[in-house]
């Protein structure tokens, strides 16, 4: 009985020494498995800086995106002052006011934009003196009357000549010939106006194309229509005699702005 007991106590010996080995194993595993909740709790608070960031750039973005529609609108508001500035600023209209001793003011707006040459040549004239106290020589009533002929018989002129403006000369001109409008005299040479003009009494678009119109009046129509009613030509080309033939007291270039 006795070494029955030993062995019993062997066994249970033996057995104490497993179970403290599974209890080791046991609170080993424990510790492991603490370790690495602990790591994973420790890798999840790393993305707070990362949401952080994230969070920041949107905040920083959204006033960058402000400051560029910002500036768009300010770049828009500047051309659109612009733009207004440009179509405010006028344009100078140069226009002829020619003073017909008896009769009155005659005034003409002149189109550099159709007849530059021309428009740029009788207005050296103008200004130069070159029309005061020339006269209307040829008169025809229901057509037109022209002057500035320092002959007063119409082979007169300045000295030089400019090129004719007109499609039959090669050179596009949209002003056509109808009431009021003023245009260049010449001989068969196309390139032979000088100083000569006339103004246009009653629509003569035959004469499209093929003299240089350059302006056309505004206001002193009836004065036009005066001259002509009272005028007595001595044949049917319209010659009115130097005694007879009105007046230019003057002939000046004024500007007028005007907004487009």
């Amino acid at each position: 009985m006795i070494r029955s007991e030993k062995r019993i106590g062997a066994g249970e010996r033996k057995k104490r020494k497993r179970m403290k080995r599974r209890k080791l194993l046991t609170v080993i595993l424990a510790a492991a498995l603490t370790a690495s909740v602990a790591a994973g709790c420790g890798k999840k608070e790393e993305t707070v800086p990362e949401e952080t960031a994230e969070t920041v750039t949107e905040e920083t973005a959204e006033p960058e995106e402000q400051t560029k529609e910002e500036s768009a609108a300010e770049a828009g508001a500047e051309t659109e002052a612009e733009t207004k500035e440009e179509t405010a600023d006028p344009a100078e209209v140069p226009y002829a006011e020619i003073t017909v001793k008896d009769y009155g003011l005659i005034r003409v707006m002149l189109e550099p934009a159709e007849a530059p040459e021309t428009v740029r040549n009788f207005i050296d004239l103008a200004e130069s003196g070159f029309y005061d106290g020339l006269t209307f020589h040829r008169i025809m009533d229901g057509f037109m009357m022209q002057g500035g002929d320092p002959d007063g018989n119409g082979t007169g002129g300045a000295d030089k000549t400019i090129k004719g403006e007109f499609a039959l000369n090669g050179v596009e001109n949209n002003i056509s010939h109808v009431r009021g409008v003023i245009s260049m005299a010449r001989s068969q040479d196309p390139d032979s106006a000088s100083s000569q003009f006339f103004i246009v009494q009653s629509d003569s678009t035959f004469l499209d194309g093929q003299y240089a119109g350059f302006g056309r009046v505004t206001e002193g129509i009836e004065i036009v229509d005066q001259i002509c009613a009272d005028a007595k030509p001595t044949d049917n080309n319209g010659t009115i005699p130097p005694a007879e033939q009105p007046v230019m007291e003057s002939v000046k270039i004024v500007y007028e702005k005007v907004l487009y």
